[in-house]
């Protein structure tokens, strides 16, 4: 469902010359897996997210997702996604039901369509309490599940979902995670990036660890554990990217 292909992304900066954000990555996905990119902030996990996506175009190499290239079908590419980012804010003046119907609207569905389809989304991740009242009175968590409605709302088939909890609550983290199973459960594909192990151990079936731009390591927690003679998912990842640990 997506194949990634020596990817490689630098920018230019007056102070620090050209930064290799993204390194030659390759990885592919499969249709019903979560695949997990692992790695510190500014390892490259969002750049990734946001060339695959078609919003930055890579310096070098290319990839396609559900059946387009990231490069001559960006339009194909973006019909076929959903793309959930903590830096995408609904807009403060509509409801809830009017951005997740707007977004619908953009992707071409029909009135019923967007009530049928709004109808289950708002069940599953608890929305019908505050469904008219308008996103800038919601909570953070509230907000982040009209985020999430909106990415599912036309049905893609590939997900990505960038620190999708990054700042939310306990209960709210919960929906989010139940939310990516289940989407993985209907067999699509879901590329999930985090900087929080314990996510990964709980949600990922294989794990790219980045670190500099590169691809540390991929594989099952299982092969990685093996790779590195550790059981302690913060060990591993430590010795994947070479740094000290204190045991």
């Amino acid at each position: 469902m997506i194949q990634v292909n020596d990817l490689r992304k630098t920018f230019e900066d007056k102070k620090r010359g050209t930064i290799h954000a993204v390194d030659g990555v390759s990885f592919e996905c499969c249709p019903g897996e979560i695949f997990g990119l692992l790695g510190p902030n500014g390892a490259g996990k969002t750049t990734i997210l946001r060339i695959l996506a078609t919003i930055l175009t890579p310096t070098s190499g290319t990839a396609s997702v559900a059946g387009a290239d990231i490069r001559t079908q960006p339009a194909l590419v973006r019909q076929r996604i959903g793309f959930l980012t903590g830096s995408a804010a609904p807009y403060e003046r509509m409801t809830a039901r009017e951005m997740v119907g707007y977004f619908g609207a953009l992707y071409g569905l029909t009135a019923s369509e967007i009530a049928e389809r709004s109808k289950s989304l708002f069940d599953e991740l608890d929305m019908n309490d505050f469904a008219d009242g308008r996103c800038d009175k919601l909570s953070t968590g509230q907000k982040q599940r009209v985020n999430i409605a909106r990415t599912l709302i036309h049905q893609p088939s590939v997900l990505f979902f960038d620190e999708p909890t990054s700042g939310l609550d306990v209960v709210s983290s919960r929906t989010v995670k139940r939310t990516i199973r289940r989407c993985r459960d209907e067999g699509r594909t879901i590329v999930f990036s985090t900087h929080i192990m314990s996510e990964v151990e709980a949600l990922c079936d294989r794990i790219a660890v980045i670190y500099q731009g590169k691809i540390a390591a991929i594989g099952t927690l299982e092969e990685l554990r093996e790779q590195t003679g550790k059981v302690a998912f913060e060990h591993v990842f430590l010795k994947l990217i070479d740094e000290e640990e204190d045991e």
